[in-house]
């Protein structure tokens, strides 16, 4: 049917005019009534233009981009039609495809959940974790990954990473349970990730989404004992979740069959790398029947794309923004403090009602300098604050994150066990205390505030090497400079330009 006689015929402008759905007939997304038109730019059911104009709004504020809503992309109901423009999608959501033969061979992005052929069962827990709508790296990654090719994805933190490859995880897994019930059940995927936290993070959301499905995970990190972990697996998972070290201990003292891993996902593939897990890696794929390979990274150095080769010949590239810029969700406050005054002006910060906005994660460099500082807010301010990192116990960390996620402590003083994936989406604030060593590990840190938070850094002369890359970290989201930082660099490139005889 063309756009003329949409418009002849009357498309019903407003929910109000549209009937009740009959048994079996299709429900509009927005307002329940019956949904007789089919949205070009999403393919969800709708009633009317209004409901496809509140749709298309809520993935505006989503996504932060612009998508226009006109009459003439809205069309009735005829199975077998769809609209996808993708080239547009991708240029409106700086989302960038290479290798997979082009993109024009690698499958369009999608707008809504409902366009990737998921089960009834999946979608219902998407919604209940919260999904409802893709993010943009969700929007192309997950159908490129529910075709079976393999893909190195980048993408700034909290860009809905997790979900990427959660999402065809379970879908492909159940399937295949359905499909095969009489099949002995041994693992069907696997994912690693470098530390404790974010596996236990990826585990939690791997069973909401897979709740009432075919689906079941087993964790495998260190600081749980190692017999529950192989129990686990021996009574049969679709995923196994785990750091590379332990699960390379568990692999080598116990069989356990892996022929049948189809996906293998390395998360934080950089952060891996760079905590020299990379024989571990190697060493686990190996293990495996050549399963497709999902490469997760911030940021893609040689290194990231060397470890992709070798793991799979062809694999599409994938990556959404810019690299190395920090979120612009997210507002950045530079204070100019000396290293004896930053005591002070932490307390200053947490005592004031107009600063202070909780729940907030306090980062430093040092475990020893967390559990003190901690302490201090506790006992200075009145505010309630824990510690985390690397050398608390396992059941102590859960214990701690727990008690943060709930509300129950305002405060978490943390080492840069949390600067990496770990999705904490209640963070209303961060204060980086101690800068990081890398302007790159400062934009993973500052990621962890939730869209429209806040980030107070705390900076001096001992910071002099990040400079260059703060000014323009800074820059590059409109945020105010501490006059002086832009005195000390201007210095410093005064001092360069004489050293050379400018």
């Amino acid at each position: 049917m063309n756009e003329e006689s949409h418009l002849s015929d009357g498309i019903k402008q407003k929910s109000v005019d549209q009937r009740d759905p009959l048994p079996e007939e299709p429900v509009c997304v927005i307002c329940g009534r019956y949904g007789e038109y089919i949205c070009d730019q999403t393919n969800d059911d709708i009633c009317s233009l209004e409901c496809k104009q509140t749709l298309l709004k809520k993935i505006l504020d989503n996504n932060t981009r612009v998508i226009p809503a006109r009459d003439e992309c809205f069309y009735v109901r005829e199975p077998g039609t769809c609209f996808n423009d993708a080239q547009l999608l991708r240029t409106k959501f700086e989302i960038d495809v290479q290798g997979g033969g082009g993109s024009e061979e690698v499958p369009p992005p999608v707008l809504s959940f409902n366009s990737c052929g998921l089960t009834h069962k999946l979608l219902l827990n998407l919604e209940t974790a919260g999904y409802e709508f893709p993010t943009p790296i969700q929007m192309q990654a997950i159908p490129v990954a529910l075709t079976g090719k393999s893909m190195l994805v980048s993408a700034g933190t909290g860009s809905g990473k997790t979900a990427s490859f959660l999402v065809p995880i379970v879908s492909r897994c159940a399937r295949y349970r359905s499909e095969h019930p009489s099949e002995q059940r041994s693992p069907l995927a696997m994912v690693l990730a470098p530390t404790r936290e974010l596996c236990v993070q990826v585990e939690d959301q791997a069973k909401i989404l897979g709740k009432g499905l075919p689906f079941k995970t087993a964790l495998v990190v260190g600081g749980d004992p190692m017999s529950a972990q192989l129990y686990r697996i021996q009574q049969g998972v679709e995923l196994i979740i785990g750091t590379p070290g332990r699960l390379v201990d568990l692999l080598t003292k116990h069989a356990i069959e892996l022929d049948y891993v189809m996906m293998f996902v390395l998360d934080e593939v950089d952060c891996m790398l760079e905590k020299g897990f990379r024989d571990q890696v190697m060493q686990i794929f190996r293990a495996l029947s050549q399963p497709q390979v999902l490469l997760f990274s911030a940021t893609v150095s040689r290194e990231v794309e060397k470890v992709g080769r070798s793991l799979a010949k062809e694999m599409i590239s994938l990556s959404v923004g810019k690299p190395n810029i920090p979120n612009k969700a997210v507002n950045q406050l530079a204070i100019w403090v000396d290293a004896k005054q930053k005591k002070q002006k932490l307390f200053e910060i947490l005592r004031s009602q107009n600063h202070f906005k909780p729940p907030a994660v306090v980062y430093v460099s040092s475990r020893v300098g967390a559990d003190l500082l901690a302490n201090a807010i506790t006992v200075v301010t009145g505010i309630k604050a824990l510690s985390i990192h690397g050398e608390k116990p396992m059941e102590e960390r859960r214990d701690v994150m727990g008690s943060f996620l709930a509300g129950e402590v305002p405060v978490l003083v943390s080492t840069g066990v949390l600067g990496r994936g770990v999705d904490l989406l209640v963070v209303k604030q961060v204060i980086v205390f101690d800068m990081p060593k890398t302007i790159k590990e400062y934009i993973h840190v500052i990621g962890r505030a939730s869209k429209m938070g806040t980030a107070f850094l705390f900076v001096n002369e001992e910071n002099r090497n990040l400079f260059p890359d703060l000014v323009e970290a800074l820059k590059s989201c409109g945020a105010a400079i501490p006059k002086e930082l832009i005195n000390s660099r201007s210095r410093e490139i005064h001092n360069k330009k004489r050293k050379v005889g400018y």
